[in-house]
């Protein structure tokens, strides 16, 4: 039985492991899926598992992906961003159902034939990969590229792009300067779309979801982690002129009573500062009933004709 993060069999505590290691060590597949659900194992990739208890560094990430990808072959698209980037490159959901490591080789070899990965041929400059950890992985700013194209959605590609961006590895200008290469490659027509609101300022998927909808909502520019002046406070996007500040509150750390309460706390102050918080949680910002668009415009409105202040909790 596992029973805590450190459980299990002796041999798996302190690396990454397989499915066919962990049952030859003797875990089944009921206690794989109950200590991913439990978060005391990461899933980073299809049928490879990282033990909570160890440290999500560089080395820990190449020792996990190297279990799937032959010696030969390249990690793009949402593999390369977790291995660059950690566990903040992943979309909501990715510890349940991780998609397969996405394993290419160039375009002269031969497409991979294995069931833990998502394989196939694409073509790259030889300064579009770098070696970490003995793998090959695409750089910052070719796995942003790829993202932005790929990707299965407009919030995951934004999300991968920022997150990319965040590294400081390439500019906004170097990113756009790369996208007409890409004509008539698929997913062009979104990543034309997208490249120029892509910041390396958003701290998570549910923030770069917002700031989406707020351009979809034709509102000016916003700037992204904002100082409150006068308080010890950031916002995570904000339109300094009009003082509004619209804010993701994700469940992983707004959800217990003394994260509400901090919440409460922090936003009272930031109210009492003279701006306007617009607080959006999932069902805001995802879904049929989505109405992160509508309320953002609304009380951007409200603002520039009422100078209002209020905020919303």
């Amino acid at each position: 039985m596992i029973d805590e993060p450190g459980d299990g069999p002796r041999e798996l505590r302190e690396r990454p492991f397989t499915t066919q290691q962990a049952l030859e060590a003797g875990m089944t597949h009921d206690q794989l899926t109950r200590a991913v659900l439990s978060r005391w194992l990461r899933r980073p990739a299809k049928g490879v598992y990282v033990p909570a208890t160890l440290e999500d560094t560089l080395e820990t990430r190449c020792a996990a992906l190297s279990l799937s990808v032959p010696d030969d072959a390249f990690i793009c698209d949402h593999s390369a961003a977790w291995l660059l980037a950690g566990d903040r490159a992943l979309v909501p959901g990715d510890h349940l159902a991780v998609p397969e490591v996405s394993c290419f080789r160039t375009l002269t070899g031969r497409r991979l034939r294995r069931h833990q990965v998502r394989s196939g041929e694409r073509e790259l400059r030889p300064d579009e990969v770098v070696e970490l950890g003995g793998l090959q992985v695409t750089t910052p700013l070719r796995t942003a590229l790829d993202i932005g194209r790929l990707a299965r959605n407009t919030d995951v590609r934004l999300h991968g792009m920022d997150t990319m961006l965040s590294l400081g590895a390439f500019t906004r200008a170097e990113l756009l300067a790369e996208v007409p290469r890409f004509k008539g490659y698929r997913g062009v027509v979104g990543l034309r779309a997208l490249a120029p609101l892509a910041d390396g300022g958003s701290q998570s998927f549910g923030e770069s979801a917002l700031r989406l909808r707020w351009h979809q909502a034709h509102l000016p520019w916003p700037t992204t982690q904002h100082p409150v002046p006068g308080t010890p406070y950031i916002l995570d996007i904000a339109l300094p002129e009009e003082m509004f500040g619209p804010e993701y509150d994700g469940e992983e750390f707004h959800s217990n009573p003394e994260q509400k309460a901090h919440d409460a706390t922090r936003r009272r102050e930031i109210l009492r500062a003279g701006w306007t918080v617009e607080v959006f949680r999932k069902e805001h910002v995802f879904g049929p009933r989505q109405n992160a668009e509508r309320r953002l415009r609304a009380t951007y409105d409200a603002l520039v004709l009422g100078r209002t202040s209020r905020t919303y909790l």
